[in-house]
């Protein structure tokens, strides 16, 4: 038997292939839209990926299992309560798929969405007792749970499926052996949960002792546990869930569309109708020159939930990147589902130049710069874009806090006759608000490094409530 999990650092998300030596069957669960490297993997082991299963309709994420179908021929599972589009084969409580000596049995466990199952892996010549391990998709991490809200755009209230997120648990997951393998398809830095641990794979027995949601307690005080003080979950969520379901190109052939060279003229004339320009490069460098009215979302960070969570989708957008980082930019818009992109500016920032006039930059201060000027005869504003749990940890004395994900909402709650300086953790997403705030005209300079500089620095820090 082979178990191979496939980790996604940028968008936090984990799939695995699972195949027997001796049949040369294999089966792909939750797979990111960029299928190379479970195409590879098998060729590699002499596997053939004849399945392709879908633990849930994902949210966050834009799942490869048509673009499995259309590669290999791969036959797509999804559970028994999912409806989609394409066609797919429906698994309930204990329907299998047979992998020569290696069984894939499903378990239905709703809760985070009402669709979701969960697949336990048996080596049959280990036996049948109990499973080796379980994929628990986004019904059970380690450390936590899936969250119930995330449907309640699509007319299920977060208080039902809480209640179905306690069942599925208790009945389902937790009836099975201390010893299986929990093989869950997210870890840190997913908003599919608020506390995941940065761990990607467990026991149910170190779960059955750890997880806070896991510990004895009512249905009620469950829902009560799980539907409170989840993070902001963005706007696209709702969108890559209802895509997942439907019939719609590949990222071979959106990437093959979007991959055109533009012109300047045709990038400034796109910006002019209200099109979107995206500098992917890192954001010392977008500071230093960019065009002026572009946004900065850098290649080095969360990328993709960025995107989804500052871009609109309705609008088109043309890269700007750094040489030869246009298609990285493109397939990592396209596994959230933005497929939008109608090209990149043939030769970057090179066409500015001598362009003077198209030209931008953002002042990146020091942390003993910035203390300067905080306490200079006139104060920037001070800005915090970083979630409130961040903030309650320490906080700049005199600053006010805008998250990243509600900037563009609360403009109006900024001065336009005061220059803001505006920080985050570690100086990646005040690049994005800079560059958001440059765009609306404020006079805005950042924090390079952000509270970790200003922290190394020995500058003082304050705790907020």
């Amino acid at each position: 038997m082979i178990v191979k999990q496939f980790y996604l650092g940028c968008l936090a998300h984990a799939s695995y292939l699972i195949g027997d030596e001796t049949s040369g069957d294999a089966a792909v669960v939750d797979p990111q839209r960029d299928v190379d490297q479970y195409v590879a993997f098998a060729s590699e082991h002499g596997l053939t990926i004849r399945h392709v299963l879908l633990t849930h309709l994902h949210a966050d994420f834009i799942a490869g299992h048509l673009e499995l179908r259309d590669r290999v021929g791969a036959t797509i599972y999804l559970g028994a309560a999912a409806q989609a589009e394409y066609a797919f084969t429906p698994l309930g409580d204990g329907d299998r798929i047979e992998l020569g000596r290696v069984r894939l049995q499903a378990l239905e466990t709703p809760g985070h969405t009402p669709e979701s199952i969960s697949i336990q892996v048996f080596d049959l010549d280990r036996g049948t007792a109990q499973p080796y391990a379980v994929l628990t998709g986004d019904t059970l991490f380690v450390g936590d749970v899936g969250r119930p809200d995330l449907r309640a755009a699509l007319g299920w209230s977060a208080t039902d499926l809480g209640g179905k997120l306690y069942d599925s648990l208790w009945t389902k997951l937790l009836a099975l052996p201390d010893a299986s393998l929990v093989f869950p398809a997210h870890g840190a830095g997913s908003l599919c949960g608020k506390a995941l641990g940065k761990e990607t794979s467990s026991t149910i027995g170190e779960q059955r002792r750890n997880n806070y949601a896991l510990q004895p307690m009512t249905k009620d005080a469950f829902i009560d546990l799980v539907t409170a003080d989840q993070p902001d979950a963005p706007a696209y969520f709702t969108y890559d869930a209802v895509l997942n379901a439907k019939e719609r190109p590949t990222l071979e052939q959106t990437l093959e569309r979007e991959l055109t060279p533009l012109t300047l003229d045709v990038v400034l004339a796109l910006k002019d109708v209200g099109g979107q320009v995206l500098d992917v490069r890192e954001p010392d460098e977008f500071a230093a020159a960019h065009l002026a009215g572009s946004i900065n979302i850098g290649l080095g960070g969360q990328y993709a939930t960025w995107a989804g969570t500052i871009l609109n989708r309705e609008r088109p957008l043309a890269i700007i990147a750094g040489p030869g980082r246009e298609a990285e930019a493109a397939m990592r818009l396209g596994r959230i589902g933005f497929d939008h992109v109608l090209g990149y500016l043939a030769g970057g920032l090179l066409n500015l130049t001598d362009r003077p006039d198209l030209t931008a930059t953002t002042e990146r201060l020091s942390a003993p710069v910035a203390a300067d000027r905080i306490n200079g005869s006139h104060p920037p504003l001070v800005v915090d874009v970083r979630a409130p749990r961040e903030r309650q940890q320490k906080a700049i004395a005199g600053s006010i806090n805008l998250p990243l994900n509600h900037l563009t909402e609360r403009l109006e709650e900024l001065p336009k006759d005061r220059p803001l300086l505006v920080h985050c953790a570690g100086g990646y997403r005040s690049s994005i608000a800079a560059s958001l705030l440059q765009q609306h005209d404020f006079a805005v300079s950042e924090l390079a490094g952000g509270i970790a500089a200003w922290e190394l620095a020995g500058l003082p820090l304050e705790r907020t409530t």
